[in-house]
């Protein structure tokens, strides 16, 4: 008789609109008797382990493509990423792991020969805000870093990261004291600057300026230092950069420039460009300006004008 009542298996759609209402629970922390919310969480746990036992297969059996099609379907259709993201500081910690590698999973599905994590993601690209700050929380950072780097895979993500401001918070990320955080960063930064050659090309011309400054003025790297401002073309390139109509091309410009003036070993191919273009680089930086007084500014370009104007052919 207890065959006749045995409840009906999940199906991996069910499984994900539970686990998703479970979610929406734990979001809103509402007031529950301390028993039943640790019932509810255990539950969560579960729901999303089975989630990626249906994904990556067991011990036993391989994934079923017909049920990663439904769960998939299912995940992307609302909100549950979201939910998923946003819950992740209230799960222990294996939880944390089984959803981070939900996660990674997801971004691969093809449903209809289309990665639809893909237009979920383009929809709620505000999503990449929330993983990237992670790295500032040191619980949270390799589990959003390791998420974050599956969600880059998508170019139109890796784009939208590139173009933002966040990208700028990867060299103080690089550089956190917590060893295995900055290790997650730094290769998240090189994920971001490799994997898709179109839009790294375009992001480097348009940034070109002050990516090249962070890094040259950063003192672990002062022997790439040395070696850059030991080219010619890499001055030329600079001069180029410092006539140019944008401003803020212009500043950034000056900032890796003044690299060049400095060294105080300066090949003599370097000396030669600078004697002969000494005059109209004296004149441009009479004129130049930042928007806003800036006393250091004005104190570097002193030295540089005043390094230029004593430089004799060597």
């Amino acid at each position: 008789m207890k065959a006749l009542f045995k409840p009906k298996p999940k199906t991996p759609t069910d499984l994900v609109r539970q686990t998703r209402d479970l979610l929406i629970l734990a979001d809103r922390g509402t007031d529950t008797k301390e028993s039943k919310r640790e019932e509810k969480m255990m539950e969560l746990s579960k729901h999303i382990r089975d989630l990626k036992s249906i994904l990556y297969g067991d011990s036993e059996s391989e994934p079923v493509s017909e049920a990663c099609t439904q769960l998939t379907q299912e995940f992307f259709r609302e909100n549950t990423l979201r939910l998923l993201i946003t819950c992740l500081p209230k799960l222990n910690l294996e939880t944390r792991k089984d959803a981070t590698q939900v996660v990674a999973n997801l971004q691969r599905q093809q449903v209809q020969s289309r990665l639809i994590a893909c237009d979920y993601l383009e929809k709620n690209i505000d999503l990449m805000d929330t993983l990237i700050a992670g790295y500032e929380n040191t619980d949270l950072a390799l589990h959003y870093g390791a998420m974050l780097r599956e969600c880059i895979r998508h170019q139109t993500v890796a784009r939208y990261v590139l173009e933002s401001e966040h990208m700028k918070k990867f060299f103080d990320y690089i550089q956190l004291p917590n060893f295995d955080i900055a290790s997650d960063a730094a290769a998240t930064f090189k994920e971001l600057l490799t994997r898709h050659k179109s839009t790294v090309a375009e992001f480097l011309s348009k940034n070109y300026d002050w990516l090249l400054g962070e890094i040259l003025l950063d003192r672990p790297n002062s022997a790439v230092m040395t070696r850059y401002v030991s080219s010619r073309d890499n001055l030329r390139i600079l001069m180029n950069l410092l006539r140019e109509s944008s401003k803020s091309i212009q500043i950034e410009a000056f900032h890796v420039f003044k690299l060049f003036a400095a060294n105080q070993n300066k090949p003599p191919d370097i000396v030669s460009i600078l004697v002969t273009n000494s005059s109209k680089l004296v004149r441009l930086f009479a004129d130049f300006k930042t928007e806003k007084e800036d006393e250091q500014f004005e104190a570097d370009k002193a030295l540089v004008v005043k390094e230029i104007a004593s430089l004799e052919p060597k």
